[in-house]
């Protein structure tokens, strides 16, 4: 039935039916089975339609990262290099100027430890990282020059052994995380799935399958809110407005729309989207925040557009449906926007690219085929390296997608796109 997913661990912490979603969420053979959605309008025109279309884009794989051996589950890009975690705790540290010269790499381990690792972001000279032992790592750059940054060392893993401390002592700081079990509000006690910056880089937030999300400040590390039982199930996405607004998926098939108003001291809900019918994997904004995507085991990426008149938020960040993007024949395990593209990385083992067109329809410009297993992660930048292409040439623009894959391997693709 295709590469099985990472073992997981007995979820404890968690009920048998949230259990037993991890598992499904994870099974890239349990994901194929899900239906589409015919309740909402479909946004990409008829196979018949788009092979009659011309296609202007140019699209290859420029290599293999290979060095992992095991399941590649999160990415993320930071000025000259590309940073990936895997399965079996390691993060490694991969230079973008030229990816072929790391395509059998085995000097650039950055780290070792902790479970697996879920998500990375970088800010300045640190790296986060989210990892399934229910801890968040922060790890100092000591070098970023041109050449790959190769020392690195653990500063602090959350929550620090202070912030602990602090509430070990006060009733009020604890809460009942399952029967006849409590612990202080600042741990969490589930694999932490996404990390998300905030626009200025003083807040790092955290979601898990714990169903919670919290807030952390990253300059000394403290936590500053967390948002218990926030959805029903395991939360597998989280991302971030440039205006305040904070986005959660999970596997109870909603996204929850959150917001920390002025004067306020926590986050509150705003809304609640529904019309997934099956566990939310992943989510992404377009680069004004003014759509969001949410791809599901239901094969599905949905559009969600601000309501009239809400450019900006000052209408509450009401979303509204806009349709859906079909083409992926299983699960969309992760979404990437860069520019005017949202590139989708599915457990049928393909990379997506498209792009909104006139009357709000999406065209899909181009399909990678390669990877031998179901794509987990994805990132996305305008190609500044210019691979195999004139830099005179201003008829289009070049864009760099790295896909990481249950099949070990990172692939890097180019793709040129026209203007429209």
């Amino acid at each position: 039935m295709g590469i099985l997913p990472c073992p997981l661990p007995c979820h404890s912490t968690m009920e048998s039916q949230s259990h037993s979603t991890h598992l499904q969420s994870d099974s890239s053979s349990s994901l194929s089975s899900q239906s589409s959605l015919p309740s909402v309008p479909s946004l990409t025109p008829s196979s018949q339609q788009q092979e009659q279309q011309p296609s202007t884009t140019n699209h290859h794989c420029i290599s293999t990262l290979k060095g992992h051996s095991s399941y590649v589950f999160s990415l993320t890009l930071a000025g000259k290099f590309l940073y990936s975690g895997t399965s079996d705790k390691e993060i490694r540290v991969w230079s973008r100027g030229d990816p072929s010269s790391h395509e059998n790499s085995t000097d650039n381990v950055m780290a070792i430890g902790g479970g697996a690792v879920k998500s990375l972001v970088v800010l300045g000279d640190k790296l986060f990282s989210a990892h399934q032992d229910h801890k968040i790592r922060v790890w100092k750059i000591e070098n970023n020059d041109d050449s790959n940054p190769k020392y690195y060392k653990c500063m602090a893993t959350l929550p620090t052994l202070g912030d602990r401390a602090l509430r070990l002592f006060w009733a009020k700081n604890y809460v009942q995380v399952r029967r006849h079990k409590k612990c202080t509000w600042v741990h969490h006690v589930d694999t932490i799935s996404a990390l998300a910056l905030s626009k200025d880089g003083s807040l790092l937030y955290s979601a898990s399958w714990d169903r919670t999300f919290k807030i952390w400040q990253t300059s000394n590390f403290k936590c500053l809110e967390s948002v218990w039982n926030a959805h029903d199930d395991a939360i597998n996405a989280i991302v971030l407005s440039n205006d305040g607004y904070v986005y959660t998926g999970s596997a109870d098939m909603k996204i929850k729309v959150w917001k920390k108003h002025e004067g306020e001291k926590k986050h509150s809900l705003v809304d609640t989207l529904e019309k997934h019918k099956s566990a939310i994997n992943a989510l992404a904004l377009s680069t004004d925040g003014s759509v969001l995507y949410s791809g599901a085991c239901d094969r599905s990426i949905i559009v969600w557009e601000r309501a009239r008149g809400d450019i900006g938020g000052g209408g509450g960040g009401h979303m509204v449906v806009a349709g859906a993007i079909r083409g992926h024949t299983k699960a969309i395990l992760c979404l990437a926007v860069v520019s005017d593209l949202v590139c989708s990385g599915s457990a049928d083992k393909t990379v997506r690219i498209w792009r909104r067109g006139v009357e709000k329809s999406y065209s899909c410009l181009a399909v990678f085929e390669g990877h031998k297993g179901p794509v987990k992660c994805l990132t996305a930048a305008v190609d500044g390296y210019n691979h195999g292409r004139s830099t005179s040439d201003n008829s289009g623009s070049s864009y760099l997608v790295y896909s990481g894959s249950l099949d070990c391997d990172i692939k890097v693709w180019q793709i040129w796109v026209p203007f429209l």
